[in-house]
């Protein structure tokens, strides 16, 4: 009999004139893709979609537990935190499931935690400074910055004005964001270099797991245009009628001097393990002044019919419909075994 496979993912809800509508129905395309392979492998598939109720998912497994479930929920829109909290559940009722575990997930949701983390391990990351509720707007880096909130990922929040290039500039930054997002806010040195973002799998039988750092993409922001500043918003990878998108091309995959690429695969692993990442995650990569690569993020459970993961795949050797099976394929070596009984 084929393995049972339940394919969990976000359930949207926000209404079509909303401005994360687009980005939020982005994963019925995840879904309905990686469902195709898994059907078309034998597996006997069933996708159940949360929104703010988990009552639904513990009816689910009541019903008829999984063998594993495919984790492609990605939170509930103004709370982020439900992303974490649907992993976390799936680990409490014991499911095996694929991707990040639910601290990598809180620690990716978590950009002032992750910058405090990556400058710990010593591993370099842009300038930052935090901005609580009641802190005058203040930063003694060098500019430009940006100003980011810190609990949203996919470019939430992240637009062209976000960006500051002198003093006088900080204090309205400031206040737009703070008009929607909680405290506290991130600052960031935005460095002049190129952007990469580099998908690291984790692949192989559990006693022999390793890590493949797949070819990098890259975010070419042309031409050069004092109107536009070189940042991946959310207008730029959403909007694909802004003139932001038309601007930002993605190129994947790259080909680096190989100096350059042995440093961000060093740094891909690196961070990749201090996460506590699993199977999958992307770092999102910055170039300073000197060429010198900087983690801008670590994301968990990254996109996965993303152009840069789908062409570095091919680039690398491998499919998308390969990388669905593994990922099953690693969740359900983690499945609990029965224990053994005296006879």
């Amino acid at each position: 009999m084929s393995a049972s496979v339940l394919v969990l993912y976000n359930e949207p809800v926000l209404p079509p004139h909303h401005p994360q509508y687009e980005a939020e129905r982005d994963v019925l395309d995840t879904v309905a893709e990686c469902t195709a392979v898994l059907r078309e492998a034998g597996y006997a598939v069933r996708t159940l979609g949360l929104a703010h109720d988990l009552q639904p998912l513990l009816d689910e497994v009541r019903r008829q537990r999984p063998d594993a479930v495919f984790n492609l929920h990605e939170g509930v829109p103004e709370s982020s935190v439900t992303e974490v909290q649907a992993a976390a559940l799936l680990e409490w009722l014991g499911l095996p499931y694929t991707g990040c575990p639910a601290r990598c997930l809180a620690l990716g949701r978590d950009k002032a935690a992750s910058k405090y983390l990556l400058r710990g391990a010593e591993l370099p990351t842009p300038p930052f400074a935090l901005l609580d509720a009641d802190d005058e707007p203040r930063w003694t880096g060098r500019y430009p910055l940006i100003v980011k909130p810190t609990f949203e990922d996919a470019s939430i929040g992240i637009e062209q004005d976000n960006v500051v290039t002198t003093p006088e500039q900080l204090p309205a930054a400031v206040a737009r964001l703070r008009q929607h997002f909680a405290p506290p806010l991130l600052l960031e040195e935005l460095l002049p270099g190129r952007e990469f973002h580099v998908n690291v799998l984790e692949i192989g039988p559990p006693a022999q797991r390793r890590l493949l750092v797949l070819p990098p993409g890259e975010i070419v922001f042309q031409p050069a245009d004092p109107r536009w500043h070189p940042v991946y918003t959310y207008t730029a990878k959403w909007d694909t009628a802004s003139g932001e998108y038309q601007r930002c091309l993605v190129q994947a995959p790259v080909t680096l001097d190989p100096q350059l690429q042995h440093a961000i695969d060093h740094l891909a692993r690196r961070a990749f393990r201090l996460f506590h990442c699993r199977d999958y995650a992307r770092l999102d990569i910055r170039l300073d002044a000197h060429g010198q690569p900087h983690i801008l993020e670590v994301n968990p459970n990254p996109y996965l019919i993303s152009l840069i993961l789908v062409n570095a795949l091919q680039a690398a050797g491998y499919s998308f419909e390969w990388l669905i099976l593994e990922l099953l394929r690693s969740a359900l070596d983690r499945a609990p075994r029965p224990a053994l009984t005296a006879t």
